[in-house]
Parts: structure tokens; sequence; C-alpha cells
């Protein structure tokens, strides 16, 4: 999608733009193409890409919120903080009903008019997994939202948030669709990467 399509910007914090420049990064974002989506990070090798992950956020002003572990949610203070920060508990045991609140919750930001972008990695988990979860995908079809591609590039030390996709519903078409958007990306462990398979 060309820059001047997306028609949703936001102002980036200079504070975490000037933390990431010293520690080598940059952010590729020029907007959103609409209001309500969900956004796949990948890959997701190392505790570190949370790390750079939510500095980026920050610095390019980037609306995300994104599912963690509801465990994560019960400690004292830390549960309080993810959730100031965008995080949504969820409990893996009923990933299936997780999809379906999810879609609720898109319904009625729609309603209201207001900006919900999950984010979210497709792995589950920084170690070697032989295929995606593929719930993400379920929940953009579902909820009908676009799904946006976040390349985590230790290479090039680059976060790009620039590929945004309509699904067709075509599995096969839809994954190579995925695959090209991330073509040649890598890890910080690069052999922890799932392939990209779901």
């Amino acid at each position: 999608m060309r820059r001047d399509a997306l028609p949703i910007r936001f102002e980036g914090n200079r504070l975490a733009r000037a933390v990431l420049s010293v520690a080598g990064w940059h952010v590729n974002f020029h907007g959103l193409p609409a209001r309500q989506g969900v956004l796949i990070a990948y890959p997701h090798t190392s505790n570190w890409d949370f790390v750079v992950g939510m500095v980026a956020k920050t610095a390019g002003g980037l609306p995300f919120s994104f599912w963690g572990k509801d465990t994560l949610f019960k400690v004292p203070g830390f549960g309080r903080w993810l959730r100031w920060i965008g995080g949504i508990p969820v409990e893996r045991s009923a990933a299936r009903n997780q999809v379906d609140a999810m879609v609720r919750r898109f319904e009625q930001a729609r309603e209201r008019d207001e900006v919900l972008w999950l984010a979210l990695s497709p792995e589950g988990t920084r170690g070697w997994q032989p295929r995606w979860r593929s719930g993400f995908y379920h929940l953009a079809l579902k909820a009908g939202v676009p799904l946006g591609i976040a390349r985590l590039d230790w290479a090039r030390r680059e976060v790009d948030v620039q590929a945004f996709l309509t699904l067709s519903g075509n599995l096969p078409h839809d994954r190579a669709a995925i695959a090209r958007a991330l073509a040649g990306v890598q890890g910080k462990h690069a052999a922890h990467a799932a392939p990209i398979e779901f």
C-alpha cells in the first residue's frame, strides 16, 4: 500500500526515536490503512524483541495493543504496567474463545470509531517452533480487518511496519503474500525463527 494511501497517521516520541538511534535502530512507519487491524511481528527469537518493539511503538506513535500470558498480568505492579502499555491478558487454554472475544472488541471499536490494532507474535514463543500459530489469521478474517506486518530485522537494526494485506481467505495465497512481505528478515537468533507455515 502506498504511503499516500495511509489515512491514519500518528506523532511519534522524539526521546524514544533518539534512544533507538543511539542503539543503531530505526523505525519505518508512515501510518495505518484503517482504524482497526491485526499486526504480526516476526521473527521473535529473543527477549530483546519485546524491548525493541516497545521502544519502536513509542518512537513511531504506533497505537498497538498486544496479547500476553494471563499469568504475567497477575504479578503485582507489573500487570498494571502491562495494561498501561496496551497489554491484553490471554489464557492460552481458551485461545478460541479469545479470538471470538477479540472479534467482538473490534466490532465495538468500529461502532465507536476507535483505533484498535492488536499486535502479536505468530510464533507464540521466542524458541524454535515448526510452524506459526494461526489465531492471528482467523482473527483478521473473522473481524474483517487488514493484516499489518512488522519486520523485526536485527541484521538491519530496523523495525519496518509498511506492509498491509487484505486477506482473501485462500490460505496458500495469503501465506505466500505474508512470506513475500517478510523475505530476508533476520532475527537476533536466526536459527530460532519458525518457518512461515500455519
